[in-house]
C-alpha cells in the first residue's frame, strides 16, 4: 500500500506530538509521558512501512518528496526528502530507539518532564530529517535543529558539570556546521545558483555539466568533512564527546551514542564520496591514519577510565573510528560493513549506556571501584550486560561481528598495516569490556550492592527488542545487507570515476603557481 508523503510523516510526527505537549497545560507528567510514547511508536510503525516497502534492488532514491519551501527571485530551497540503502537503516535506528529512550526516562526524570519529552521528540525529527533530507539547505537546517534539543537535554538535566560540557558540544558542532554553511553556498553558486538538490549536483558532474579544479574540490571535501569529522567524532576533533556523554542524562547518553555520532559518518557518505571523489580518494591515506589512531586510542584510555560512562564514551572513539576506517576503503565490504556496523554500534552502545543507567538508578554512582558482586543483586541486569558486552567486542553470532568483520575484510584488501592495526584495536577493546565487566559483576563483593534488586518489567520491556535485533543481526544478515548493495555500489561507481587511468588518483591539486602536481598510485 502506498502512503502518500509517507517520509514527511515519519519525520514531522515526533514534532507535532512535541508541540502538542506544549500545548496541554493542565496534563499530567504520566499523561504527557503517554503521548510522547505513542508519537514516537507511532513514527516507528510509519519507518517499517519504509523497509518492508523498500525495493533493494535499485541505488536509485525512494520514497521521493519535493515541494517547494521558500521561493526567491534569486534561488529556491526545496523541501526534498528520500531514502536509499544508505539512510534506510539510520531511519529505523533513530525510530527504533526514541521509544525506547522514552521508556527508559520514566521514572528516572521528574523535574521539568514537558520540556524534556519535547526535546525528545524534536530531537528524533532532526535526526530523521537529517538521513532524509536530499536539498543541501533544508539539510543544513535540519543538522542545525539537532543541536538545539541535544544542547538543552545536556544543559539542564545533565550531571554537576553540564554548562560546560553542553557550551563545548555546541561550539564544536556549530563550527563545523558554519564551515559546511560555507562548503554550501559555495555549491550552489558553482552550480549556476539554480539548484540545493544532491541528485541534481551529482547528475551533473557525473554528466560533465558541472565541475572545478582540484583545489576547489580539495577544499570544498574540507568544508564539509570537518563538519563530519567533529560529528563521529574522529581524532583528534573527539575531546567534546567524554564530557558531553558523562554528564547527559541517560536518555541523552543513548541518542548521542546510538544515533547523533552515525549523522558524521552518514555525512561522508552520502555527501563527501559522491560530490568529491577525487579529493576522498587523494586524502583518503591521511583519513585511514586518523582513523587507525582512534581506533587504538580509543581503547587504550577507555582501559584506564574509573567511570563507566566514560569507558563507554572512548569506546564509542574507537569504534566509530573502525566505521571511518571502513568508508575509506573504498571496497563493497567496507562500505557495508560501515553501515553494518553503524547499525550495530547503535544498538550496543545504545543499550550499553541504558545498562549504565539502570546502575546508576540504583547506586547513584558510576564509579568502577564502587561496585563489585553485582550479579548476586542483580542475575537478569549482569545476564543483559554480558549479552551486550560481548556484542560490543564483536562475538561471532551478535550483531558487531558481522561489520567489524566485513571492515577487516576491506581493510585488508586495501592496507595490511591499517588492517592488522584495526584488528589490534578490537582486540584491546576486549580487553577493556571483559575487564569492566568482571569487576562490576564479579568482583569483591561491596556490601552496598547487596540490596539494589535486579530488573523489573518495564526495564525488561526496554532491553528485549535491542537483545532481539542484535541476535538477528548477527546469526541472519542478509535482509541488512542486501538493501545496502545497490546503493553501495553506486558510491563506488562515483569514486571510481575520479580514478585515472591505470588506478592512480587524480590529485591534481594546483601549486602557489598554478602548476598542476604529479598523479600518485
Amino acid at each position: 500500500m502506498d502512503v502518500p508523503f509517507i517520509l514527511s510523516w515519519t519525520t514531522y510526527l515526533p514534532a507535532a506530538c512535541a508541540l502538542l505537549l506544549l500545548a496541554l497545560p493542565g496534563a499530567s507528567d504520566r499523561a504527557l509521558r503517554r503521548i510522547a510514547l505513542a508519537g514516537s511508536l507511532a513514527a516507528f510503525v510509519l519507518s517499517l512501512h519504509l523497509v518492508f516497502h523498500f525495493d533493494p534492488f535499485t541505488g536509485r532514491m525512494q520514497f521521493e518528496e519535493s515541494v517547494s519551501w521558500i521561493r526567491l527571485p534569486a534561488f529556491e530551497i526545496r523541501h526534498h526528502l528520500g531514502v536509499d540503502g544508505i539512510s534506510l537503516f539510520m531511519v529505523l535506528l533513530t525510530t527504533f530507539l526514541t521509544p525506547l529512550v522514552l521508556l527508559s526516562s520514566w521514572r528516572s526524570v521528574t523535574q521539568r518532564v514537558r520540556p524534556f519529552l519535547a526535546c525528545i521528540l524534536l530531537l528524533e525529527t532532526g535526526m530523521i530529517g537529517v538521513f532524509c533530507a536530499l536539498d543541501l539547505m533544508l539539510f543544513y537546517v535540519l543538522w542545525e535543529v539537532v543541536l538545539i534539543p541535544m544542547y538543552f537535554l545536556i544543559g539542564i538535566w545533565g550531571g554537576e558539570r553540564r554548562l560546560y560540557a553542553a557550551v563545548k558540544f555546541i561550539l564544536y558542532t556549530m563550527t563545523g556546521s558554519l564551515l559546511m554553511l560555507v562548503g554550501i553556498l559555495y555549491l550552489f553558486f558553482a552550480a549556476g545558483g539554480d539548484t540545493f538538490s544532491l541528485v541534481e549536483l551529482v547528475a551533473r558532474l557525473e554528466s560533465g555539466a558541472l565541475g572545478w579544479t582540484s583545489r576547489e574540490e580539495l577544499w570544498l571535501f574540507l568544508a564539509f568533512g570537518l563538519a563530519f569529522a567533529i560529528k563521529v567524532p574522529l581524532v583528534p576533533l573527539h575531546t567534546w564527546l567524554p564530557d558531553a556523554h558523562v554528564e547527559a542524562p541517560t536518555a541523552g547518553s543513548v541518542i548521542l551514542a546510538g544515533v547523533l555520532l552515525k549523522m558524521g559518518a552518514y555525512g561522508l557518505l552520502r555527501f563527501c564520496l559522491p560530490l568529491f571523489p577525487g579529493a576522498a580518494l587523494a586524502l583518503a591515506p591521511c583519513i585511514s591514519v586518523l582513523a587507525v589512531i582512534g581506533i587504538l586510542y580509543g581503547a587504550l584510555v577507555a582501559m584506564v577510565q574509573p567511570d563507566l560512562k566514560k569507558l563507554v564514551a572512548y569506546s564509542s572513539v574507537s569504534h566509530m573510528g573502525l566505521v571511518v576506517l571502513g568508508i575509506f576503503t573504498f571496497t563493497t565490504p567496507g562500505l557495508e560493513g560501515a553501515l553494518v556496523q553503524m547499525v550495530g554500534h547503535g544498538l550496543s552502545t545504545g543499550a550499553l549506556f541504558l545498562l549504565v543507567g539502570m546502575l546508576y538508578d540504583r547506586r547513584h554512582t558510576r564509579r568502577i571501584a564502587d561496585f563489585g558482586g553485582v550479579a548476586h543483586a542483580s542475575p537478569v541486569l549482569a545476564a543483559a550486560f554480558l549479552v551486550v558486552t560481548l556484542s560490543s567486542i564483536a562475538l561471532p553470532g551478535l550483531n558487531g561481528f558481522v561489520g567489524e568483520v566485513l571492515i577487516l575484510v576491506g581493510s585488508f584488501s586495501r592496507s595490511k598495516v591499517f588492517g592488522t592495526l584495526a584488528a589490534v584495536g578490537m582486540v584491546l577493546g576486549a580487553v577493556y569490556m571483559l575487564r569492566m565487566y568482571q569487576r562490576v559483576f564479579w568482583g569483591p563483593k561491596n556490601p552496598a550492592n547487596a540490596g539494589m534488586g535486579d530488573i523489573g518489567t518495564r526495564e525488561k520491556v526496554l532491553l528485549l527488542p535491542i537483545l532481539l535485533l542484535m541476535l538477528w543481526i548477527g546469526v541472519y544478515p542478509p535482509p541488512f545487507l542486501r538493501r545496502m548493495d545497490a546503493s553501495v555500489a553506486g558510491v563506488l561507481r562515483r569514486v571510481e570515476s575520479a580514478r585515472a587511468p591505470g588506478g592512480s588518483y587524480r590529485v591534481d591539486f594546483m601549486d602557489a603557481r598554478g602548476t598542476p602536481g604529479e598523479e600518485t598510485k
